[in-house]
């Protein structure tokens, strides 16, 4: 597979890709549907769903999101908000009741992929009725142990989608607290490009995942089971960029609520800058890669990998490894 070759200028590149950091064009009304809500959805989707829809009359692509452990999907409303500004329905199912996170990581993988299969069957129900999705331009992507998640789901050995996803970004995402203690089922092999998920991928790291809070949590993003090996691992087309100056949380929303956004401000380093900024990096990276493999529009993507100082925000270690 080899990128579309595009040749813009270099003071259209810029004003480009620097827009897709910023809020986009379209207005976007969050939707959320509880399982079983026959009210909302027919048939009601197997888990609850924040949906992030644009309103403009059109068709647009579907990003499913999954959460990382123990945390709210509402915790990335900002983010999911940015993504679908930019004409993309953005999805996250909340997986599991993080205050009872008992859910294994096959279960998480499972549940994934029932609401997955629900797609086809209910989710334009629950749109407004000038909204279409376009469910044959469906991406993935997921953060921390719901990245990994991502992973296995793409893989498609652990449970089956009858739909087919057309790429795949992991943001920090993280397999288990070392290499030898991986979450079920392990995907990671310790043997480069060994994950051959037969579609393009692009990880997103945080420089300081690896990092401890304090003593008395362990780094929420391990070396041997973060953003580096999940890279190392895939084959071609696969993309690297990381957020040097922040840690594992910090594109989340400003001010998680409750005992679970208190234990995620206290359970992972965190960086000294702004979340929005934060956000605004891995949301334009999102999208930048969404346009590249859902629309064939490698301008921003391939620009960003020029000249990384576009960012709002410091990065580093930018690859794109074209197949």
């Amino acid at each position: 597979m080899a990128l579309l070759q595009v040749k813009p200028s270099l003071s259209t590149a810029i004003t480009t890709t620097r827009s897709v950091f910023e809020t986009g064009k379209y207005e976007v009304k969050p939707i959320s549907v509880d399982s079983g809500d026959l009210s909302i959805a027919s048939p009601p989707p197997p888990k609850s769903l924040l949906v992030f829809t644009p309103l403009k009359e059109g068709t647009y692509p579907v990003l499913l999101f999954l959460h990382g452990f123990a945390l709210y999907n509402s915790f990335y409303s900002k983010l999911l908000t940015h993504i679908a500004s930019h004409g993309y329905i953005s999805i996250a199912p909340q997986l599991y009741n993080p205050l009872l996170p008992t859910a294994s990581g096959c279960d998480e993988i499972n549940y994934a992929a029932e609401v997955t299969n629900w797609f086809s069957k209910g989710l334009q129900s629950l749109l407004p009725e000038n909204i279409t999705a376009d469910l044959t331009k469906l991406a993935l992507t997921g953060h921390s142990r719901g990245g990994k998640a991502a992973f296995a789901l793409a893989l498609g050995t652990y449970a089956k989608t009858s739909l087919s996803f057309s790429v795949l970004i992991g943001i920090d995402p993280v397999a288990g607290k070392s290499k030898d203690n991986q979450v079920e089922p392990k995907i990671l092999t310790y043997k480069e490009e060994s994950l051959n998920l037969g579609i393009p991928v692009m990880v997103v790291g945080t420089g300081l995942g690896d990092k401890k809070k304090n003593v008395l949590f362990c780094a929420c993003a391990p070396k041997e089971v973060n953003h580096e090996e999940f890279f190392k691992e895939c084959k071609p087309t696969k993309g690297h960029m990381v957020a040097t100056n922040y840690g594992h949380m910090d594109m989340l929303n400003d001010d998680p609520s409750g005992i679970i956004g208190w234990f995620s401000e206290i359970s992972c380093k965190n960086g000294s800058g702004s979340r929005e900024l934060m956000r605004k990096c891995v949301g334009g990276i999102v999208v930048a890669t969404l346009k590249a493999y859902l629309g064939s529009d490698t301008t921003d993507l391939k620009a960003i990998v020029d000249d990384p100082t576009i960012a709002p925000i410091t990065l580093d270690s930018v690859v794109l490894d074209e197949a």
